[in-house]
């Protein structure tokens, strides 16, 4: 098994959405009182070779977010989020230089469906995708729409499979789902971002990759446990947070955040979070 991570341009965010001023459902309203901006910030999607075949976790960035901030009526899209990104930089023409064709991916797992992680659907026509059922429900037609997604730039094949959790427990996570034959890929519910958002955790030898799409925005948000401005319930999110950390404790782990600048590095590196058991004690 081999796994690339793919970094498909950089996205700025204001910081209240990085770090709640207020968090809960007030959290929102701070992002648009906010008048400062983080930097450059990543977005990362992952491609898994696996002898069972190809896997995608987020499809990350596109260059038709580009026109968004001149068309789009959502005032989130329009005033709150910019993004940068070359045609070379989409996760196609990166899985081509990988020697990967698209044809050759045969599923692809979304976290969540906000535009920065579905953007890259289109490289994927002939690929199974996965989303939480209730993550499609929030996400589709007008509702959708007025919740902050944009289904109406979905392809218009996109149709799909739910993501069932049905596999019992996996460490301090209720649910689970074991993707692959092998166990080696496991999705996880990791609410707060939206209320469905899923993580996916890749057992690469000894250590665990936590692929954690926005479940925070960098690793220190998630040892600290704070809560983006996105999270509509504080608790629910402190929670997934803490279920992280607790696993974190539990097995040797790599957070890999979408936005985290640093994930890049720690996860070239096998830098796994400090706060498993041999850390601590060598500390």
């Amino acid at each position: 098994m081999r796994i690339h991570a793919i970094k498909t341009g950089t996205v700025k965010i204001k910081t209240a959405q990085r770090e709640a001023t207020r968090p809960g459902a007030m959290g929102v309203a701070g992002i648009f009182a906010d008048k400062n901006w983080t930097g450059w910030e990543p977005t990362y999607a992952w491609v898994i070779e696996h002898r069972e075949g190809v896997i995608v976790v987020d499809t990350g960035q596109s260059r038709h977010l580009l026109d968004l901030a001149h068309t789009s009526l959502n005032p989130y899209v329009r005033w709150e989020v910019k993004f940068q990104i070359e045609p070379e930089e989409e996760i196609g023409p990166q899985l081509t230089g990988l020697g990967i064709a698209a044809r050759d991916v045969k599923h692809v797992i979304l976290t969540h469906l906000h535009i920065d992680h579905d953007a890259g659907l289109a490289h994927f026509p002939n690929s199974q995708i996965h989303v939480a059922q209730g993550e499609y429900d929030n996400a589709r037609g007008m509702m959708g729409r007025l919740r902050g997604y944009l289904p109406q730039r979905w392809p218009s094949w996109f149709a799909p499979k739910a993501l069932t959790l049905d596999d019992g427990p996996f460490g301090p996570f209720a649910a689970s789902k074991r993707f692959t034959r092998d166990g080696d890929v496991i999705i996880v519910p990791t609410p707060g971002h939206t209320q469905n958002h899923v993580s996916v955790i890749v057992q690469d030898g000894d250590v665990s990759l936590f692929l954690a799409g926005d479940t925070s925005y960098d690793e220190a948000l998630m040892l600290a446990g704070k809560v983006d401005g996105v999270s509509s319930n504080a608790a629910v999110t402190g929670a997934t947070l803490a279920n992280i950390r607790a696993f974190a404790t539990q097995r040797p782990t790599v957070y890999l955040p979408t936005h985290d600048p640093l994930a890049g590095e720690r996860f070239a590196h096998r830098t796994i979070v400090p706060l498993h058991k041999s850390i601590m004690k060598e500390a």
